[in-house]
């Protein structure tokens, strides 16, 4: 992937997109072709087809999809496979039909079994069941996996799957009921302080590990891979430091400045109890995470107040 090749950014108004268009700029790449999904829908076969056919993209990183939280994948399930199924098969044919260079397929951690051993290495997928909560997406994304790997095998093409650990940052999506947990809690502390509130309430019992990744550290291992890695063989990208869900929330609640208590419902689900990643295969080539969590959580509450509620009129007096 040379410094003028046409680069295809499926999802770059999201965060995950939007972090590989900052980090292809800032390595020097300027040939990056965008389309919002108004103008676009990769869940139409004969748009995307159309798309493929005119722009003639060389590499393409597909970043595309419907996400959501524990909430959103328990509610609306058959949303969720439909939705990535469609987008996943309609850019990967297109992609094959057009004679793509190389694509990357964005995975996500939760592909993997809800008690699988940890930490998750690769070839623990399709090990054991999934998540119940999630099931749905993971089984689209997994699809997606393989589908990159049956085009790898039975036509030689250069598909790569990537699965980070549980990403934030820049772009995150904020929404009380569909955001994943880091945006959902900063607007809960937020919310709480301009309000005065007493406490703060959060689904389950606090105690689930979890593993995060600043998404734009995600974008520069991604490039890395682009640039360097052939394999079929799926990578695991992410930070391989564990935080409860309850100092998660603690952390948060410092650096909104809530004063108030944390209450944990455990009626609610917890989702899976501990979930990080054998990061070994890309930490083979020299990567790492450049930001800590704490850091991280800063910037995504400076976007936040600087960003999202900017856009939406609303000021907090506290």
């Amino acid at each position: 992937m040379d410094i003028n090749s046409r680069i295809y950014v499926a999802g770059h108004t999201g965060m995950v997109g939007s972090a590989f268009v900052r980090c292809l700029r800032e390595n020097g790449y300027k040939n990056i072709i965008k389309k919002a999904h108004q103008e676009l829908d990769l869940t139409n076969q004969a748009e995307t087809e159309k798309f493929f056919e005119e722009e003639k993209p060389e590499y393409v990183f597909l970043a595309a999809a419907k996400v959501g939280g524990i909430h959103a994948n328990d509610t609306y399930p058959a949303d969720f496979i439909m939705e990535n199924m469609l987008i996943q098969c309609n850019v990967i044919r297109s992609a094959f039909k057009n004679n793509v260079k190389k694509l990357m397929f964005l995975g996500s951690s939760c592909i993997y079994p809800k008690l699988c051993p940890q930490p998750i290495k690769e070839e623990y997928l399709l090990t054991g069941t999934l998540e119940p909560t999630n099931e749905a997406y993971a089984l689209a994304k997994i699809a997606g996996i393989k589908m990159c790997q049956s085009y790898n095998k039975q036509y030689g093409a250069r598909y790569i799957s990537v699965m980070p650990a549980n990403l934030y940052g820049i772009n995150d999506r904020f929404d009380a009921y569909n955001s994943h947990v880091i945006p959902s809690m900063i607007i809960k502390f937020h919310k709480a302080k301009c309000e005065n509130q007493p406490f703060v309430e959060l689904w389950g019992s606090g105690k689930p590990l979890r593993e995060f990744l600043y998404v734009d550290d995600m974008a520069e291992a991604c490039l890395y891979l682009m640039q360097h890695y052939e394999s079929s063989e799926l990578v695991n990208i992410g930070s391989g430091i564990e935080i409860s869900i309850k100092e998660l929330a603690g952390l948060i609640r410092e650096i909104v400045g809530f004063h108030g208590e944390i209450i944990f419902d455990s009626s609610k689900p917890d989702g899976t109890p501990r979930r990080v990643l054998d990061t070994s295969k890309i930490a083979a080539t020299g990567w790492k995470p450049k930001t800590d969590i704490k850091e991280g959580l800063r910037r995504e509450y400076k976007y936040y107040l600087g960003t999202v509620l900017q856009n939406e009129g609303q000021f907090c007096k506290n």
